[in-house]
């Protein structure tokens, strides 16, 4: 068969310009169903893009058609029915630019706003971890303010930079909703088109075998820029440069930037929508969204504490190098898109369904419809082993805040492993515990790709509703569950924060304590 490629030219918008009679409004009534008709048509054929009148009363009116030229639009204005029956004096078209949205760039300018933090705070925690030694050493060899950040403290941070990139990249690979949205083809998009759209789930796996490798091999080679790299000092914090004038207002203005883009200014506009729009209402169906998120998020959460526990006590109790490789071959599921998570469950899964099905007929003649695949159980294994790593390294940080002695002294009195677990280590790490769960429960309220394509039938969640809702163009209602998302987002990590904010001020202050003068006997 034949293979042919059509190359398109890049498209560009026209604004088509009408100026009409001092009575339009009135003369155009018995015209208007021609009119719609005639600019629905052009809507269908991809030709027009928006349309509408100016000023009240209207006195002109201004559509917007995109193409390779403006004959599209000026064919429209010669067949218009307000132009043949003399309701606009005259028109004109002319080129209109404005940045395609929807496009690569734009996909990747969302995710950048998005996806920053991973970058800034890996980066931040470095640079703060430098020493003050290094700078003065750089001053000394005659290296000015910039010559000591490109040749010293770049480098020194190179570790926490790549790391914070690769996070940033293995979230982009797992990315659905929004390059779904920016029409954008990736790996992920195409997994879900071919498992969902064309129902080829041979095509699907091995897209997703595709995209595995692809992060794999995106590890690897993070992991061997890193090489042996390491740094140590006395950590003598350098001494912040305070500015002032142009230079803070230019600091600023960077700063700013990120914030604004990436949070203020689409929480403001999405705030403004959810309040004006009378089409967005909180009623049950959103309750009902509400519910299943928590249902989902809060059964994921415990689980993931309860494994990670239970993984991180083994690695502590039992120094086997086969526990240790069996943990980190559970954490290793943060680094696979949902996507690939999901094909590979559902691919197993459903050819043990099946089985069983055709088991339980054979021995019983019973005829049951799929009892894992799209269940909330298979669904809960996914989540598990996407965000199990959260969870264990959480776990096993607050895991080493008790001291070996500790699990001696309760040996010593007679108590199991589980006991001690129980009566000893929770007590004592309650708190990382409990950061474990809510940063589980924030990450799975805010899944997309497991969920949607797992999720079981007429149980969607929020984050589902606000992709379907803005990829049927219906922004404004849209708005109330991404903003619910964030509300229930924001209140865990604020608690958090101040956990953390508080165990600093105890560790301070409990940090260094000069003794006092013994008298010798």
């Amino acid at each position: 068969m034949r293979q042919c490629s059509v190359v398109r030219s890049a498209a560009v918008h026209y604004l088509l310009i009408y100026d009409a009679v001092p009575d339009y409004v009135e003369r155009r009534a018995p015209l208007r169903s021609a009119h719609l008709a005639h600019a629905r048509a052009a809507l269908a054929r991809g030709e027009l893009v928006l349309g509408g009148a100016l000023a009240h009363p209207a006195d002109g009116s201004v559509l917007l058609f995109v193409g390779d030229s403006p004959a599209a639009a000026e064919a429209f204005a010669a067949a218009d029915p307000y132009v043949l029956n003399g309701l606009v004096t005259g028109w004109r078209v002319r080129e209109y630019w404005f940045p395609e949205i929807r496009s690569l760039p734009g996909a990747a300018a969302m995710l950048s706003f998005a996806l920053y933090p991973y970058v800034y705070l890996l980066a931040r925690n470095a640079f703060l971890e430098q020493s003050r030694s290094s700078y003065e050493a750089a001053q000394l060899a005659g290296y000015g303010a910039w010559g000591r950040f490109w040749h010293v403290s770049l480098p020194l941070a190179r570790t926490g930079i790549v790391a914070g990139v690769a996070l940033a990249l293995m979230e982009t690979l797992a990315d659905f909703g929004t390059v779904s949205y920016f029409a954008v083809n990736t790996l992920t998009a195409g997994i879900y088109r071919a498992w969902l759209s064309l129902g080829d789930s041979v095509a699907a796996g091995q897209l997703a075998t595709c995209l595995l490798l692809f992060v794999l091999a995106m590890l690897a080679l993070e992991r061997r820029q890193r090489g042996a790299a390491r740094y140590a000092g006395n950590r003598t914090p350098i001494t912040p440069q305070r500015l002032g004038g142009a230079k803070a207002l230019g600091a600023w203005a960077l700063c700013a930037t990120p914030i604004a883009f990436g949070f203020v200014v689409p929480a403001a506009i999405l705030l403004k929508l959810a309040l004006t729009d009378p089409q967005v209402q909180f009623g049950a169906r959103i309750a009902g969204l509400i519910g299943n998120t928590f249902i989902l998020a809060g059964i994921a959460a415990s689980a993931a504490v309860i494994v990670a526990m239970v993984l991180a006590y083994a690695a502590r109790t039992v120094k086997s190098p086969l526990v240790q490789a069996a943990n980190r071959l559970a954490v290793l599921g943060y680094a696979l898109p949902g996507a690939v998570i999901a094909v590979g469950i559902l691919l197993p899964l459903g050819k043990l369904d099946n089985a069983l099905i055709g088991w339980l007929h054979e021995q019983f003649g019973v005829r049951t419809g799929l009892i894992l695949t799209g269940s909330v159980t298979a669904l809960i294994y996914a989540y598990l082993v996407r965000f199990l790593a959260v969870a264990f390294q959480t776990v096993e940080a607050g895991l080493t805040r008790v001291t070996p002695s500790m699990d001696d002294a309760a040996r010593s009195l007679g108590l199991s492993p589980s006991r001690t677990l129980v009566r000893v280590h929770l007590p004592i790490m309650r708190s990382s515990v409990a950061s474990a769960a809510l940063l589980v429960f924030v990450d799975v309220m805010k899944e997309l790709p497991a969920t949607f394509a797992m999720r079981p039938f007429n149980f969607d969640t929020l984050a589902v509703e606000a992709y379907n809702l803005a990829k049927d163009e219906r922004i404004a209602e849209a708005a109330l569950p991404a903003l619910l998302m964030v509300a229930i987002a924001l209140l865990p990590l604020v608690l958090l924060s101040r956990q953390i904010a508080n165990s600093r001020r105890r560790q301070d202050s409990n940090a260094v304590q000069v003794p006092r003068p013994v008298s010798a006997l």
